[in-house]
């Protein structure tokens, strides 16, 4: 319920409709304190706002057709891992608590991803053996035999490298980010032909394009952005793009990943009440929504121009809410 006591009626926004430029066109500018409103920051109410689920993504529909399986199916079969895997829900609660947000919101994230968007979920243990396999392979963030590191001290990215948004890993790449997207995407500069893919996909994945990795389905670019955020509240490695294989580690290794997965969380509920005036910490499928579709603070912003009452979930998100009992009751 909203704290001034008054109820509004209930115009609504979709995350998922916060256009990907217009986002990034204010997203770096978010990403310092801002001040919430006047009157207080207003509490998401819970629930989803939509009677119906949205529409889930052809992609994701075509992988579970492929796999002859249901949404419900792999739904069930998630929970059924988490369920017996006691010493992963342990960890959750206790890193959860270290970012102080409910534990229910990192499930949230977990159930989400290998509904829709991968196709099982492996016990903590496998991921383990996986991070081990990739601690031997030598990796590089590179296009076209030009590290990303070097790539972005070119002369373009001149207004990210200031020092205010070094010493903010999240600002700095998005920044990065956003200069990738305005600049560079499908053009050519200097002579050389840059593909019509995001920054994460050129430059991050020298093993499996366009996929993310582990438990929580981080990829290499998302690492970056919440190292600065980790590494103060979990006292862990600040890494660098030069950090291919630590990177990794943090994607596959759920001693590590938990820890990122509860950055992004806390992340998303810092920028929509410092940008979006309101409070979404008791509502685990708008965090869930925004855990899918990431850039929380060019969407909080985006979403309190708008002038409506409440942010709005998507297909995941709505899934997380609908079936929150079920979540809640692995805790």
């Amino acid at each position: 319920m909203e704290l001034t006591g008054r109820k509004r009626p209930a115009r609504r926004i979709s995350l998922a409709m916060a256009g990907f430029l217009a986002a990034f066109g204010f997203a770096s500018s978010c990403l310092v304190d801002s001040p919430v409103q006047a009157q207080g920051v207003r509490v998401v109410p819970e629930g989803n706002r939509n009677g119906q689920q949205p529409s889930i993504p052809f992609a994701s529909a075509r992988r579970t057709a492929a796999l002859k399986s249901s949404y419900d199916a792999k739904f069930e079969r998630v929970l059924a891992v988490l369920r017996r895997d006691t010493t992963l829900i342990s960890d959750i609660k206790r890193v959860a608590a270290r970012y102080d947000i409910d534990p229910v919101h990192m499930i949230g994230a977990i159930v989400g991803e290998h509904t829709y968007n991968y196709d099982s979920l492996d016990s903590a243990q496998s991921y383990y053996v996986k991070a081990l396999a990739y601690a031997g392979v030598s990796l590089r963030f590179q296009y076209d035999g030009v590290d990303v590191a070097d790539f972005v001290m070119r002369p373009e990215f001149a207004e990210c490298n200031s020092d205010d948004k070094q010493d903010n890993s999240n600002s700095l790449w998005t920044c990065y980010e956003a200069v990738w997207e305005n600049t560079f995407r499908g053009r050519s500069v200097d002579g050389v032909r840059y593909p019509r893919k995001n920054l994460n996909e050129t430059f991050f994945q020298p093993l499996f394009a366009g996929q993310s990795f582990g438990l929580g389905q981080l990829n290499p670019l998302t690492v970056l952005k919440m190292t600065d955020r980790v590494a103060r509240v979990s006292r862990f490695s600040r890494l660098t793009a030069k950090d291919a294989n630590e990177i990794y580690q943090a994607t596959m290794d759920p001693n590590i990943s938990l820890h990122y997965m509860a950055a992004i969380i806390q992340d998303a509920i810092e920028a929509y009440k410092k940008a979006g005036g309101v409070d979404i910490s008791d509502n685990p499928g708008l965090t869930a929504t925004l855990y899918n579709l990431g850039n929380p603070w060019g969407r909080a912003a985006q979403f309190r121009r708008s002038g409506n009452a409440w942010p709005e979930e998507n297909y995941y998100g709505w899934l997380v809410n609908d079936r929150i009992k079920d979540l809640r009751s692995l805790l």
